[in-house]
Parts: C-alpha cells; structure tokens; sequence
C-alpha cells in the first residue's frame, strides 16, 4: 500500500531547499519494506542489477529521499510520481501535473543522500565522500581548466586533497544543472573558490553560457562529505539556500 501524500510544506520562489540523509543509518526493515512499496517497476529493476547489497540500499533509500521530498511541496502520493529522462539521462517530473515547476536534482555518495528542490530553474547537486583514496591532483591535471589546477596548487600540501572536492563538486552541480553531463568539457569552464561564500564561474570559448546567471552555493553536511549546488539564477538578489536532514516517511 502507498503511503499517504504528505502536508504541503512552503517553499518560496526565491528558495531553495536541500533534503539530506544518512542511508547507513536506516536500518528498520518495516521502513525499509515501506520504501520498496513506493518504487516503480523501472525503478525496482534498477534496484535489482546492483550485485551487492550495499548498492541495493542505498539506491532505494535514495528514490525514496527523492519520492518523499517531492510530496512534501505537492499533494501528491509518493509512489505516485513519474519521471522522464532528457537524452542525457537527467530525470525531471513527467507527472502528476501540479500547478507549477518543480524542479530537482539528487546526489548520493558514501554516507550520504541528497536531493535539492526549487521551482522553475535549472538545477544541480552533488555530494562527494572526501575521505576516499585516489589520485586527486592527477585528475585535477587532467580535467580541470588552468586557472583551477593553479588555484588548487597554490593551497598548502596538506590542503589540496580536500580542496580538490570543493571544484569537483561544483563542477559536477553545474554539469547537472545543466542537464549535460559529462557532455559538457570539464576545462572550459573555472571556479574561484577564492571569495568564497560568493564562489564564481568563467567560461571559455566554445562553451557559451552567462556567469551571471548562476548560483553557486557549498556546504559541509558531515565532517568526511563535501556538498555543492548550482542553480541558474539571471536575477541580481540570491536566491536562499536551506539544508535539513531527514528520514523518509518519519519526519
């Protein structure tokens, strides 16, 4: 059985809300159970491929993140929203129809879900594990534009493998935002970290886009997780940012 729509929370036009969770953390298998009652048969196949447990449930705690959140800005069941993917893969609401825009984008990584909501405007978010090992610099050299690679040279030794994280997330939220992808070449577009809160992008010539109509926003959810977003924004006054935790269909 499908659970109830939830009440419908506020969210303005000039807001922006992030819903995080802890997939580790929910264990209870009768709200486990729940969760698999809300995913559709494209889902649960989905699901299905992953070999390994682990996967398995982090991918349904994240479609239940995604479910949840949406019905708490529209009346509407969680089992009963349909997704349509643009040709690159970006899932977006194809129904119920509601009476406005709204937009999402999700993220999941080690530890961590997230899922960011608005209304009319192109969004992404991405969340990334920092404590993971790999050869950060290297593929810093390799995919981010100069002006980055010497940014992230220029912070101390011991920094440059945390710092790394603050342009790869923000890279990937904007590629997402986008709709795109890894279409979109990494080194034609830089972030300046320098100024932060107020982080700001350039672009280079073929990639043709507006710096000004964007909106970039980093956090910190957990000591070993870094977060980013970016939302096309053309307007001068920003746009608030809200990050909440929950656990879905408890709070």
């Amino acid at each position: 059985m499908s659970s109830p729509a939830q009440p419908v929370e506020p969210l303005a036009g000039d807001e922006v809300h992030i819903w995080l969770v802890d997939p580790d953390a929910i264990t209870d298998p009768a709200l486990l159970a729940r969760y698999a009652e809300l995913l559709n048969p494209e889902e649960v196949a989905r699901r299905d491929r992953y070999r390994f447990d682990k996967l398995k449930h982090d991918f349904l705690v994240a479609r239940a993140l995604v479910r949840t959140t949406l019905s708490r800005y529209a009346a509407v069941r969680p089992a009963a929203w349909q997704f349509e993917a643009n040709q690159y893969g970006r899932p977006e609401i194809h129904s119920p129809a509601i009476g406005g825009r709204l937009r999402f984008n999700l993220s999941h990584t080690r530890g961590l879900a997230a899922v960011a909501v608005t209304w009319d405007r192109d969004l992404g978010v991405d969340v990334e594990s920092i404590d993971r090992r790999n050869s950060t610099l290297q593929i810093a050299r390799r995919f981010f534009a100069p002006a980055e690679v010497d940014e992230l040279m220029s912070f101390p030794r011991g920094e440059q493998g945390r710092r790394f994280f603050d342009y790869w997330t923000l890279k990937e939220s904007y590629i997402k935002a986008r709709g795109m992808g890894l279409a979109l070449p990494l080194d034609q577009f830089a972030f300046c970290t320098q100024a932060r809160p107020h982080v700001t992008i350039a672009f280079t010539p073929p990639l043709e886009d507006d710096p000004a109509a964007w909106q970039f926003f980093q956090d910190t959810p957990s000591p070993r997780h870094r977060l980013a977003l970016g939302i096309r924004h053309p307007a001068h006054d920003r746009l608030r940012v809200t990050t909440r935790w929950t656990t879905p269909l408890v709070d």
